[in-house]
C-alpha cells in the first residue's frame, strides 16, 4: 500500500475509534503481513478462485478460503482482485470461468474466457494474488470461440499446456489444445484427445451459492494478505463515500475554527508555471456543433450509419437535409467528387423552380440581427443552363431572415461565396438553397459561418465558447483527446495529416463517442487557438495502439499497428513536429505557411498514448516512438501514459516503462468522489523527485447521479492546493471533460455546458479560472495551526501560497470545506517588501454545498485583520509586494 497510516485520517464519531484501531492493524498487515500473524493461525489452508455470473460476469476474480475444502469463507465477498479489461465499455470486459495455477517459478497464472464469440485466451500473472501484472489476450483459435480454458504445467517439456472448449454455431462442442512457454508465442492449435472435465475446475458452495473454479493449498500468509487487502479496500470505500450530506452529523459539535497561517517568504521552492491548462476532446459534441463555428450539419454529406453503430437508421449521407417544394428529387452520389477524401455529394434534379434543399443545422441555426454570416458552397451544373442559387435563412414556417444570391454556376466544380445579413435574433433558423433554373446540379461542402468568430479567424471557432476557455487562462491546451486520439480500432486512430489543408481535402471519420467528426477543427486550428490565447500546444498521438476500450478489430485493444508499418507511423509523428516547427523551406512547414501561418508554432510537448492497456504490444510501439523522438528531436518533451486511474496494473506497468526509458513526464488520470480527493491530499508528497514529472491530464470530482456543484468544485480546489504544493513534480493539470452540448452528452459532469445561444460555466469552471488567473512559479513555505486539530477538520482546510515572479504578487489560496466559518490570521515573515496591508480578495461560496449556480465575487481586505472564510468556500487573496 502507499501508506500504512492511511486510516488515521477518518474520525467523525467517537464510537468509530475502535473500528479505526482495527483498520490500523489491517492496513499495517497489508503492507507488512507478518506483523499480523499469530500463533493460533494455520500454516496453510485451501483457497478457491472463481468469478460470479453477477453483472454479466463483469465482477472479476474472487477468492474464498477453507480449512477442510467443505466450509468456504468468501473474501470480500464481492471484492475483485483482478478484472478483465477486454472489449468495450458496458456489457463487455467480462471474466468468464477463470482458471488458476501456481507455476514452479512461484508465479500464479490466471486464464479465462472473455465472451462467447472470440477465440481469445485472456491471461495475467501475480506473485501474491493481490498485485497482478499485464493482461494479454492472444488469439489461440480463429473463427471459433475459446470457452472454459484450463492450463497445466509440463515439468519435462517446460511448457504450459492449454485446453479449451469451442462450441460451433450448430452447438457441436470440441476440445482444442495448444502450448506455450511464455504466453507470447503458442504452438499450433490442434483438436485435443482429452474428454470433458479434463482438469481441476470444481464446484464449491460459497455463501450458499454453487460456484465453479479452482482449489489450491497455499500458505496462510497468502490468504491473510488477501483478507487484509479486501478489508482495507472496504475501508477506503468508506472514505471515498464521504460527502457533505453527512456533515451535520459529522461536525455537530463544531462551532467554529480559528486558523493561524504563517508564511515564510524566505523559504520557497520553484514550481511549474504551466500548472493549470485545458483539455479539449471532441466528446459531447464539443467540436462540430460546438467550439467549431460551422453552422451546417453534415455539410459534406459524409455521415454514415457506421458513425452511430446502428443506433439511428437515419444517420446517413442525407442526415439533416431535406427537400422543400415540389418538382424536385435529391440523391447522394460518389461518381465525380471534389476530392477522394470526401466522396459523397448531393445531386438536385429540379423540374420546377422553387424546390430546393434545407439544412436544420445542429438543433437549429442560431443567428443574431444585423450580423453577417459567410456562406460558401462547391457546385457544378450537370445539365441545363448556367443557373443561380438563392440562399436563405428561414424559420420553421418559412419566414425569411436573410438571403444571398450565387450567380452563374459553371459545369465544373467551383467554390462560391456570399454573405447573409440576419434580420432577426433566431435560435432555430434553417438554411434553404433554391436553384433558380431547371436542371441537375451537384452540391457539396455547404457551409455557413458567423463572420464574428474568435479572433475573426477564417474557418474559426465559436467566439463565446472559445472566450470561456481563454478566460481560464490555461497555460496549455491538450488536444484532440482523450479516447478520440487513439480511436476505436486501428483504422479509427486520429491521423493529424487528415485534418490539415483545404477543408475539402480533409478526411472525416467516425468519432469514437458515436457521431461524425468533419475535422474542420483540425491540427492547424488547434495550434492557432493555442497561439491566440497564449497557451502552449500539447497534441496527443496514439502510441501505435487503439483505445483500450475498442470494440473494433477482432481482439480490440490487444491489436496494434503492425510493426512493419510502424516506421511509417513514426515518420508521421516526425512530420507533425516539422509541420509545427519547420521553416517554410520544409515540406510540412510549407503546408503550414500555405494555410496562413508562415512562422513556426513552437511545439514543445507531445503526448504519446492515452489511458492505454499496458501490454507487450503497447510497450514495443511506445518504445520505438519515444526513442525516435528522443534521438531526432531532443528538444521535444514526450509525455507517456500510465493508464486510466491512480492505481492498478496499468498504472504500475506504465510507471515501470517510464522509469526504464527515463520518460520525462507521464500522464495520470483519475475521476473520483469528493471523499477521495479529501483523503488523498498527500498523494504526490511521496513521489520520487528523481523520476518522471507528472501531467495530471484528466481529473474531476464526481458525485453519483449528481451534477457538478459547489461540493465537487471545492473538493477539486482543496486537492489543487496539494497539487500546487507539489508543483515541483506535477508540471501540468487539466480538468476533463471540458465541453458538453446540452442534450448531446456522452459523459457527465463536464466543465462548461452550452447550447446554440448560451454558454453555461459550472462552479467547477470558476475553480479552474481562479487557479488559472492566480498561478505562480514559486511555492512559499507555510505553516497552518488550527484551533481544532481533529483529522476530519484538518483535511477540510486547504492552504497554498505561491509567488508570481512577473507581478511579484504573493497569492494565498484558502479552501474551507467545513460547514462552519474559519477565522484566519495571516502572519507573513521575510516579506520586508510588503508595503501595504490591503489585498484583492476573490471568494467562491454559497449557502449549500449542493448549489450549482455559484460565481466568484471580488473585493478588498486588510490582511492585518482576521479574514473570515465562509462555510464551504474557496478564497484567493492576492498581495502586491511592489512599493507603491
Amino acid at each position: 500500500m502507499k501508506r500504512s497510516f492511511f486510516i488515521r485520517r477518518f474520525c467523525f464519531r467517537n464510537k468509530m475509534l475502535f473500528i479505526l484501531l482495527l483498520v490500523e492493524i489491517v492496513s499495517i498487515g497489508v503492507a507488512y503481513p507478518r506483523i499480523c500473524n499469530t500463533m493460533n493461525q494455520p500454516d496453510s489452508a485451501y483457497i478457491f478462485s472463481y468469478a460470479t455470473s453477477k453483472n454479466n460476469n463483469r465482477n472479476g476474480l474472487h477468492f474464498a478460503w477453507s480449512l477442510d475444502r467443505k466450509n468456504w469463507h468468501p473474501i470480500g465477498p464481492e471484492y475483485s482482485y483482478l478484472r478483465c479489461d477486454y472489449g468495450r465499455w458496458g456489457a463487455e470486459k467480462r471474466m468468464i470461468s477463470p482458471f488458476l495455477i501456481l507455476a514452479p517459478d512461484g508465479l500464479w497464472h490466471c486464464v479465462w474466457s472473455v465472451n462467447e464469440r472470440d477465440g481469445v485466451l485472456a491471461h495475467a500473472t501475480s506473485s501474491d494474488l493481490v498485485h497482478w501484472r499485464r493482461q494479454s489476450y492472444p488469439i489461440v483459435i480463429k473463427d471459433k470461440n475459446c470457452l472454459e480454458p484450463e492450463i497445466s504445467y509440463d515439468d519435462q517439456a517446460k511448457l504450459f499446456k492449454i485446453n479449451w472448449l469451442s462450441v460451433s454455431a450448430d452447438k457441436d462442442t470440441l476440445i482444442y489444445s495448444s502450448a506455450t512457454k511464455d504466453f507470447k508465442s503458442f504452438a499450433p492449435t490442434t483438436p485435443s484427445l482429452l474428454t470433458r472435465n479434463f482438469n481441476k475446475r470444481v464446484c464449491a458452495i460459497v455463501s450458499g451459492m454453487p460456484e465453479e473454479g479452482t482449489i489450491h493449498k497455499t500458505s496462510w500468509e497468502t490468504i491473510d494478505c488477501l483478507i487484509k487487502k479486501s478489508k482495507l479496500a472496504a475501508y477506503e470505500n468508506i472514505l471515498k463515500g464521504e460527502n457533505t450530506k453527512e456533515d451535520p452529523e459529522r461536525f455537530a459539535a463544531l462551532k467554529g475554527v480559528n486558523a493561524s497561517i504563517t508564511i515564510d517568504a524566505t523559504k520557497s521552492k520553484p514550481i511549474s508555471d504551466m500548472l493549470i491548462g485545458a483539455f479539449f476532446e471532441d466528446i459531447n459534441y464539443a467540436a462540430d456543433g460546438g467550439l467549431y463555428a460551422e453552422l451546417i450539419q453534415n455539410r459534406d454529406f459524409e455521415y454514415a450509419l457506421s458513425d452511430k453503430e446502428g443506433q439511428d437508421p437515419r444517420w446517413n449521407s442525407y442526415y439533416a437535409w431535406s427537400l422543400i417544394g415540389n418538382g424536385a428529387s435529391f440523391v447522394v452520389d460518389t461518381i465525380n467528387p471534389i476530392h477522394p477524401n470526401n466522396p459523397h455529394y448531393a445531386i438536385l434534379d429540379i423540374q420546377k423552380v422553387g424546390a430546393g434543399l434545407v439544412n436544420t443545422g445542429f438543433d437549429g441555426i442560431a443567428i443574431k440581427s444585423g450580423e453577417g454570416y459567410n456562406f460558401s458552397i462547391f457546385a457544378r451544373m450537370l445539365s441545363g443552363k448556367k443557373g443561380s442559387l438563392r440562399v436563405r435563412l428561414i424559420g420553421k414556417k418559412g419566414e425569411h431572415y436573410g438571403e444571398a444570391l450565387i450567380k452563374s454556376v459553371s459545369s465544373t466544380w467551383k467554390k462560391y461565396k456570399a454573405t447573409i445579413i440576419a434580420k432577426e435574433d433566431i435560435s432555430d433558423a434553417r438554411l434553404e438553397i433554391i436553384p433558380l433554373s431547371v436542371g441537375r446540379i451537384a452540391l457539396d461542402m455547404i457551409s455557413l459561418f458567423p463572420k464574428k468568430t474568435f479572433h475573426n479567424r477564417q474557418n474559426g471557432l465559436r467566439a463565446d465558447l472559445a472566450q470561456a476557455i481563454a478566460d481560464i487562462h490555461p497555460r496549455f491546451v491538450r488536444f484532440p483527446g482523450g479516447c478520440v486520439a487513439h480511436g476505436d480500432g486501428i483504422g479509427n486512430i486520429y491521423r493529424w495529416k487528415n485534418t490539415v489543408g483545404a477543408l475539402e481535402s480533409r478526411k472525416p471519420q467516425r468519432n469514437l463517442w458515436g457521431y461524425h467528426q468533419t475535422v474542420g477543427l483540425g491540427y492547424f486550428e488547434y495550434f492557432q487557438f493555442c497561439e491566440d490565447i497564449g497557451a502552449t500546444a500539447l497534441p496527443v498521438i496514439a502510441a501505435g495502439v487503439p483505445c483500450q476500450n475498442s470494440a473494433t478489430g477482432g481482439a480490440g485493444q490487444q491489436g496494434g499497428i503492425p510493426m512493419c508499418d510502424m516506421d511509417s507511423y513514426v515518420q508521421d509523428i516526425l512530420d507533425l513536429i516539422e509541420y509545427a516547427n519547420g521553416d517554410k523551406s520544409t515540406k510540412w512547414g510549407k503546408l503550414r505557411a500555405q494555410s496562413g501561418h508562415p512562422k513556426p508554432f513552437n511545439l514543445k510537448y507531445i503526448g504519446i498514448g492515452n489511458e492505454d492497456l499496458i501490454t507487450d504490444i503497447f510497450e514495443e510501439r511506445f518504445t520505438l516512438i519515444f526513442n525516435t523522438i528522443k534521438e531526432k528531436h531532443p528538444e521535444i518533451t514526450v509525455i507517456g501514459t500510465v493508464g486510466p486511474t491512480y492505481e492498478g496494473t496499468d498504472y504500475d506497468e506504465g510507471w515501470a516503462i517510464a522509469t526504464k526509458l527515463k520518460v520525462p513526464m507521464v500522464d495520470e488520470h483519475y475521476y473520483q468522489s469528493p471523499g477521495w480527493f479529501i483523503h488523498n491530499q498527500d498523494y504526490y508528497d511521496k513521489y520520487d523527485r528523481s523520476k518522471s514529472k507528472v501531467y495530471l491530464g484528466e481529473y474531476a470530482a464526481h458525485l453519483p447521479g449528481r451534477p457538478n456543484n459547489l461540493e465537487t468544485a471545492l473538493a477539486e480546489a482543496l486537492y489543487l492546493t496539494a497539487v500546487e504544493r507539489n508543483g515541483d513534480v506535477v508540471s501540468m493539470a487539466s480538468y476533463a471533460p471540458l465541453l458538453a452540448k446540452e442534450k448531446h452528452t456522452q459523459w457527465n459532469p463536464d466543465l462548461i455546458y452550452f447550447n446554440n445561444t448560451e454558454v453555461k460555466p459550472t462552479v467547477g469552471y470558476y475553480v479552474q479560472q481562479m487557479y488559472g488567473c492566480n498561478a505562480g512559479n514559486e511555492y512559499l513555505s507555510n505553516q497552518v495551526v488550527l484551533s481544532n486539530n481533529d483529522e476530519s477538520v484538518r483535511l477540510r482546510v486547504g492552504v497554498s501560497v505561491v509567488r508570481d515572479e512577473k507581478s511579484s504578487d504573493i497569492i494565498i489560496k484558502l479552501v474551507n470545506m467545513l460547514p462552519v466559518k474559519v477565522s484566519t490570521q495571516l502572519n507573513l515573515e521575510g516579506s520586508a517588501s510588503l508595503m501595504q496591508s490591503m489585498a484583492k480578495r476573490t471568494v467562491l461560496t454559497a449557502e449549500s454545498p449542493s448549489d450549482k449556480l455559484v460565481t466568484p465575487v471580488s473585493d478588498s481586505c486588510d490582511i492585518n485583520n482576521k479574514i473570515q472564510l465562509s462555510p464551504y468556500s474557496f478564497t484567493i487573496i492576492r498581495l502586491n509586494t511592489k512599493k507603491q
